[in-house]
Formats: C-alpha cells, sequence, structure tokens
C-alpha cells in the first residue's frame, strides 16, 4: 500500500506548487524559486528516516551532486539545507520530462534512441568514476529527462566513494532471512534494486567498482530495447531470488527485436558478463562500443563528454616547489566524437590527420510536461550516406546487316527473302526483338530486386560466393605486426596489419588513456612522439570497411 506524502516543508524564496513523487526516504515536491524566477525540484528527507545513518547517506548524495552538477548528462543540485522543521533537503534542476521508468511505460523506445541515450548516460558514469564515485543504483526510473530532452542521471543517494568500504547494502542472505530492510544494529539497510544489480552485490561483503556500474548501465539499455528487465522471463517466476539466480548465472533473456544488430547485442552482453574480468573496463569503453554500432547503423556517432585530465597548463609552472604545489589547475570537459560514416574524407599525403568533425546534433526536447506525451527523440539533420547506385549500362538492338553476297530470292507474295519490308520477316524480326527486350527488362529487374533484397539482409545472414555458402561480412579485426621504440625511447611506430585487406580500408586509432578524438588513416602505421622512455603507451585500433568498423586491437609499446 502506497504511503501517503509528507507536508511540504515551507522554505525561504520558495513557493511551493505540488507533489512529484514520492520514494522509499523521501518525498519529491516541485516549487517555485523567486529569485531567479524558475522550477525546481525539491527532495525532502522523511521524518522517520531523519537518523545519523540517513542523515549521513543525504549530505553524500549532496555533496556528490554538487560535484558533478556541471555535467550535461547528470541533474544539477542548486541548494541544500535543513528546514525548520529538522527536516534535511536538496534543491535541484526540476526534469520536466518523464522518467526512462515512465516512457517504457507509454512507448517502444527506437534503437537509434536507446544507443544515443546509452552513450549519453555512459558519459555520466564515465565523470562520476573519474571523481571517484560509483553510483550503484543505475536504472531506467534514475534517468529523468529534462527540458532539453536529454537524459539526466539522478539519484546518487548510495553512491560511495572508490577508495572506501561500501555503505551495507542487501544482500542475498538477508533477502533468504526475511531481513531485507534492517540491519543487525537496527538501523535501515539500502535496498538493492536487484533487476539490474551485478552478482557481485550479492554476496555478504559486496565490493563492487567501475565494471559494476557498467553491469547496470547495460542492463537499463536491456531494459529500454526489451520493454522489461533482462533477467525476466515472461510466464515463468520473476521473484527476487528467481531473478538473483539467473543474474548470478548469467541468464540474460533474448532481444525480441528485428530491427536489433547483432553488434548491439554482443555489446550488451558484454557489459552485463557475470564475471566482471570480461565485461568492459571503463564507462568509455563501453560508450566507444556503442559508437561503433551507431556507425554501423549509419548513424551520426553520439559524442561521449568527459572530464579532460591531459590539458595543458597555460603558463609553465614555477620553479619553487611549494609555489607548483598550490598552483591552481582548472579541469574542462572534453568530447570524444567518433569517424563519420564511410566519409569521404582521405588523409592528405602519409601523414595520418584528425577526423572531421561531426556537427553537432540537436534533438526535439519537450517544452513543458506535455513531454510525457512527446514524440521519441528524433536526431534531426542526419541524413545516412547511401553507396552511390552503379550505372547500369544501357542495351540496345542492333538490326542484322545482309551481307552483300546473299543472294536475293523472290518470294510467292511478290517480295523478296531478304527485304525487311515484307510481313514475314518483318513479324519474325519484331518477335526476335521483343524476346530480347523481354530478356534485358527482366535481367534489369532481377539485378535491382537483388541489391534490393542484399541491402535489407542483415550481414549476419546475407549469401554470398558461387556455392551458395554463407559469406561472413564482420571486418576481421586488425592485428599486431610490430611495435618498436626508437633509440631515444621518446617515440615508437606501430604497425598492424588485416586479414584480407580490401582496396578503401581505412583505420581509426585513438591513444588510449586520453581524450582525444580517433585519426582516420589509409596507412596501417602510426608513429607516436613526445613519449616518456620507459613508459608503456597503447592505441586501440578497429578497420573501417564500407562503412562498418572491427572490434578495436590494442595494440602497445612498451
Amino acid at each position: 500500500m502506497r504511503r501517503m506524502a509528507s507536508t511540504p516543508p515551507v522554505l525561504d524564496g520558495l513557493h511551493f506548487i505540488r507533489l512529484l513523487g514520492s520514494g522509499g526516504f523521501s518525498d519529491v515536491f516541485l516549487y517555485e524559486q523567486e529569485l531567479p524566477k524558475r522550477s525546481v525540484a525539491v527532495k525532502v528527507l522523511l521524518t522517520d528516516s531523519v537518523d545519523d545513518a540517513a542523515r549521513a547517506r543525504f549530505v553524500t548524495e549532496a555533496n556528490v551532486m554538487a560535484r558533478l552538477s556541471a555535467h550535461p548528462f547528470i541533474a544539477t543540485i542548486f541548494d541544500a539545507g535543513v528546514s525548520a522543521d529538522d527536516r534535511p533537503y536538496l534543491v535541484m534542476e526540476y526534469c520536466s520530462g518523464p522518467s526512462l521508468a515512465d516512457r517504457l511505460k507509454r512507448e517502444r523506445i527506437p534503437v537509434e534512441d536507446a544507443l544515443r541515450t546509452g552513450v549519453r548516460l555512459s558519459s555520466a558514469v564515465a565523470t562520476a568514476h573519474d571523481a571517484g564515485i560509483l553510483h550503484r543504483d543505475i536504472k531506467p526510473a534514475n534517468v529523468l529527462t529534462n527540458s532539453f530532452g536529454w537524459p539526466a542521471l539522478t539519484d546518487f543517494g548510495i553512491a560511495s566513494a572508490l577508495e572506501e568500504l561500501p555503505v551495507h547494502t542487501t544482500t542475498l542472505s538477508e533477502l533468504r532471512r526475511g531481513e531485507a530492510h534492517t540491519t543487525t544494529n537496527g538501523s535501515r539497510s539500502v535496498g538493492l534494486s536487484v533487476p539490474w544489480s551485478p552478482p557481485e552485490m550479492f554476496t555478504d561483503d559486496p565490493d563492487p567498482d567501475v565494471r559494476s556500474d557498467i553491469f547496470s548501465l547495460a542492463a537499463t539499455l536491456h531494459t529500454l530495447l526489451a520493454g522489461r528487465t533482462p533477467f525476466e522471463v515472461p510466464g515463468r517466476s520473476n521473484g527476487t531470488l528467481d531473478l538473483i539466480g539467473r543474474i548470478e548465472r548469467g541468464m540474460i533473456s533474448p532481444l525480441d527485436r528485428p530491427d536489433l544488430p547483432t553488434s548491439l547485442t554482443t555489446v550488451l552482453r558484454t557489459g552485463m558478463a557475470a564475471r566482471r574480468e570480461n565485461r568492459y573496463g571503463s564507462a568509455v569503453e563501453f560508450a566507444r562500443a556503442l559508437q561503433r554500432v551507431e556507425l554501423e547503423l549509419g548513424l551520426a556517432p553520439t559524442s561521449i563528454d568527459v572530464p579532460n585530465l591531459h590539458l595543458p597548463t597555460e603558463h609553465p609552472p614555477a620553479e619553487d616547489g611549494a609555489d607548483a604545489a598550490e598552483a591552481t589547475r582548472a579541469r574542462s570537459v572534453a568530447t570524444i566524437v567518433a569517424q563519420p560514416v564511410a566519409a569521404p574524407y582521405e588523409p592528405k599525403g602519409d601523414t595520418p590527420g584528425p577526423a572531421p568533425a561531426v556537427p553537432p546534433v540537436s534533438t526535439d526536447a519537450p517544452s513543458s510536461e506535455a513531454a510525457s506525451t512527446a514524440e521519441p527523440t528524433r536526431v534531426r539533420g542526419v541524413t545516412p550516406v547511401a553507396p552511390a547506385a552503379t550505372p547500369v549500362e544501357s542495351t540496345r538492338l542492333r538490326p542484322v546487316a545482309v551481307e552483300p553476297s546473299t543472294p536475293v530470292v523472290d518470294t510467292a507474295e511478290g517480295g523478296h527473302a531478304g527485304d525487311a519490308g515484307s510481313p514475314p520477316r518483318r513479324r519474325l524480326v519484331a518477335w526476335i526483338g521483343g524476346a530480347a527486350a523481354a530478356v534485358v527488362v527482366l535481367g534489369i529487374g532481377a539485378a535491382i530486386l537483388s541489391n534490393a533484397l542484399a541491402a535489407s539482409t542483415p550481414p549476419s545472414t546475407r549469401q554470398g560466393g558461387d556455392d551458395g555458402a554463407i559469406a561472413v561480412t564482420t571486418v576481421p579485426a586488425p592485428t599486431l605486426v610490430s611495435a618498436k621504440r626508437d633509440a631515444t625511447g621518446t617515440a615508437a611506430t606501430i604497425v598492424w596489419k588485416t586479414a584480407a585487406p580490401r582496396d578503401g580500408d581505412r583505420y581509426s586509432w585513438v591513444r588510449d588513456g586520453t581524450t582525444d578524438p580517433p585519426t582516420v588513416t589509409g596507412r596501417p602505421t602510426v608513429t607516436l612522439t613526445g613519449l616518456t622512455p620507459g613508459v608503456p603507451v597503447c592505441v586501440d585500433v578497429t578497420t573501417i570497411r564500407a562503412g562498418r568498423t572491427s572490434e578495436p586491437l590494442k595494440a602497445c609499446s612498451s
């Protein structure tokens, strides 16, 4: 039974409008701020939850969100405090659109929308990880939609610092004992969102890391595409213990959507691997995998917005050690842009250069609370590049010339056998011409139909070869040939190759651990300079062929 909402507190400079929602530990109200005038969401901790542990979690959430508020896909916090009746509260950005959980109830999420949302949420999660923070509760209900139509990650209430021990969470043994809401000392525990939680969170001593958030992120995207949680099986028992058992065994329910490419299913399954060492190592790696799926589908790749940790200093550091230690360093947000799809970009000469920048993608945004009934976000002005049509040569019928030596024989009709104007010969030529024209028309029609069927057939099922065998259309991943340092150790040359190379193959490489945009080149080699001797350096290399990309190769030189 749903509880009654608490009374909205009286807050200076804020005018209460209405209740937005209620959770297990708090209520969220809509207020209007007087100066500057705007709508804000106020999250208020429940009176019966105000113990020391709850206050500590609330303060943690306020501090975490304040550190991450500059990110475009994380809900912004404006203020925090304690009301006159001793209830802690947060004043946050009002996200007028529906949460992802609400959208799931109303519509089928398009694949391109889910991919774009996944890359943007990966940016937010990577930013939190860079700040040393695990979210630990990523799920559709915790992703709101702001006034621009962008996703906004929120609810960092059980977030923890990477270097700290996790707070107590509901474990599998507690669920079996029926102790899901109370710890041994009587204080409230933090319940898990089981359908989106990784296996390592169900042990008696949970030990989450960044890959735990990646599991929850992949599970959230799977939910968007399937319309149900990843380990839910229609027609079978889907209780908490049932779900936990399937999560621990890695029994992911199949995605039954014909518009999903196999590559996307593979990405999501990798993100939700039962063994964390088999998952993506970072949120940026997961985002790049989603970008490759976007490229495969002919979509404009969504940019990855993460903090730039490698900014050059505007002024060289002071020689004095104390001054250098106290120097203020700024951190900005960099944008990782994937290479365009089969773009007509060709590097000049042999020197690799940066790929042309992809123009910003604008989205349709709900302008008011009517966002709940708005159509799904669409990409404006982005038209997939179609391959140029191959010209079909015209077939012409040429008259058969009569050799001069051919004798001319009179016919009964008074004409000549070689006279094209005679009725029998005219009918014969007409029949031959009509038959030839029909063959040409049928041939052209068959070619057009074949091309159309080939274009509409998924890459994994296209047939090829004269023997009728299934042709594998996956782009082969590059393999390392050599990775050598020069005599000084400050430069490294990395060479790779691709099995069965084709004319037009290009390569995209990006230095590992940086936010630099990928570089596209026609040569299977790159030389890195300005290196520190003895410090390993790696690049991620993918093959680009006919608008498709391969799995990346991580090539390193030590």
